[in-house]
C-alpha cells in the first residue's frame, strides 16, 4: 500500500494534530545553504575567511528561515563593522532627488568618524532593519521617510542597536527621533503673508502621491499653517499639485485667475524654481506685484529668478546632527528623545513691505 493511502486512513481516524513549529537552528541554516553546520559558524563567528559566494549562501539562507543566532554567536560576531546603515527607500526620482542632500552630509560625516554608509534604497519597511541586524552589516541605522503610522517604529525598538528616525511617526515613544521644526516653520511663513496684509493664502502644497505615503512632516506641516491661519483671521487655499512645471502653471492659473489681481500671498513648498521662472514669464516680480514665501532649501531659494524668504528645512543640519547623535549612542546609551532643529525665517525681498 502506498504511503499516501496510508496517511489518508490515519487522518479518517481523528482530526490532525498539529505540527509543532520550532525555531530554525543553524543546522537549518546549513542544510537551506547546502554547507557545513561549521561554515554557518564561521560566517556568524568571522572566525574564518569564508569566500563571498559561500557567505552569500549562509546569509540568504539566514534570511529565507528568519534564523535568529543565539546570543553567545552573536557576541562573538559582535565586533564592530564601523558600518551605518541609512534606511531611505527612493519612492520616486523627484523624492530620491531632494533627498540626496541628506545622505551625502550622512556620509561625510560618518566618514569624519570613521565610519562608511550602507545605502539601503528599496521599500522593504519593516524587513530592512531586522535584515541589517540578522547580518550584522551595520553597528547603527538611519531611518528616514518616515510615515505617521511607520511599521518600522515597532521593530526599532527591539532591535540591539542604536536606530535614529529623521522624521516623528504618529507614537514616536521609545525611538530616537530628530527632524527639522515643520510646525514653526508653518507659523513662520504664514505669519509673514498675514503680516504683509493678506486676507487670502494660496499653499502650493505637496503632491498626491507624497501624501498617499503617509510621509509624516506633510500633515504635521499643513495642520500648523491652517491652525495659525485660523488665528490670523487669514483664509488658506491648499493645492495639491504635481512637482512640476506643469503643476505650477495649473496652480498659478487657478490662484492667480485671468484679470491680474488682487493677488492672494503665495505659499510654496516645492518646485520654487519653476515658481519663480513661471511668474516671470508672466511678467510679474515676487515684492513687486505679489508676494511669495518658501519652504525650500537656501540654495533653492537663491536659484530663483527673485530669491524668495523663505524658511530653510536644512536637511544638511538635520544630517549633521543626526550623525553625531548616532555617534554618541553607539558609545553609550542615551533616552530616548524626540529632537526639533529650529526653524527660521530669511527675509529676501519678495514680500513687499508697504501695500
Amino acid at each position: 500500500m502506498r504511503i499516501d493511502d496510508e496517511r489518508s486512513k490515519v487522518d479518517d481516524v481523528g482530526p490532525a494534530v498539529p505540527r509543532r513549529r520550532t525555531t530554525p537552528t543553524s543546522k537549518d541554516v546549513a542544510r537551506a545553504a547546502g554547507v557545513s553546520q561549521s561554515t554557518v559558524s564561521y560566517v556568524m563567528s568571522g572566525k574564518r575567511p569564508i569566500s563571498d559566494a559561500t557567505r552569500r549562501l549562509v546569509l540568504d539562507a539566514i534570511d529565507e528561515l528568519t534564523y535568529e543566532p543565539h546570543s553567545g554567536a552573536r557576541a562573538l560576531a559582535g565586533h564592530r563593522s564601523n558600518v551605518v546603515g541609512l534606511v531611505i527607500p527612493f519612492h520616486d526620482p523627484d523624492a530620491a532627488n531632494g533627498l540626496m542632500s541628506f545622505t551625502e552630509e550622512i556620509a561625510i560625516n560618518a566618514r569624519r568618524s570613521d565610519y562608511d554608509v550602507l545605502l539601503l534604497t528599496a521599500a522593504e519597511g519593516p524587513a530592512s532593519l531586522a535584515r541589517v541586524q540578522r547580518r550584522a552589516m551595520c553597528d547603527a541605522a538611519i531611518v528616514m521617510e518616515i510615515t505617521t503610522q511607520d511599521p518600522r517604529a515597532d521593530v526599532a525598538r527591539d532591535l540591539d542597536m542604536p536606530v535614529i528616525f529623521i522624521g516623528v511617526p504618529g507614537d514616536h515613544a521609545g525611538l530616537h527621533c530628530i527632524d527639522f521644526d515643520f510646525e514653526t516653520a508653518a507659523a513662520l511663513l504664514v505669519d509673514e503673508l498675514a503680516e504683509a496684509g493678506h486676507s487670502e493664502i494660496a499653499v502650493l502644497g505637496w503632491m498626491q502621491e507624497r501624501i498617499d505615503l503617509g510621509i509624516n512632516y506633510i500633515p504635521r506641516f499643513r495642520e500648523r499653517a491652517e491652525a495659525r491661519a485660523h488665528t490670523r483671521g487669514v483664509a488658506l487655499r491648499w493645492h495639491t499639485s504635481p512637482h512640476s512645471r506643469q503643476g505650477v502653471e495649473e496652480y498659478l492659473d487657478a490662484v492667480l485667475g485671468p484679470d491680474g489681481g488682487p493677488h492672494p500671498g503665495l505659499l510654496t513648498v516645492h518646485s520654487p524654481h519653476d515658481v519663480g521662472a513661471a511668474l516671470a514669464q508672466r511678467g510679474l516680480v515676487p515684492g513687486r506685484d505679489l508676494d511669495v514665501v518658501s519652504l525650500c532649501t537656501d540654495v533653492e531659494a537663491e536659484m530663483q529668478p527673485v530669491p524668495p524668504t523663505a524658511v530653510s528645512t536644512q536637511p544638511r543640519d538635520v544630517s549633521r546632527q543626526a550623525m553625531a547623535w548616532l555617534i554618541e549612542l553607539l558609545d553609550g546609551d542615551a533616552s530616548p528623545e524626540l529632537r526639533l532643529v529650529e526653524a527660521s525665517l530669511t527675509r529676501r525681498g519678495s514680500v513687499r513691505t508697504s501695500r
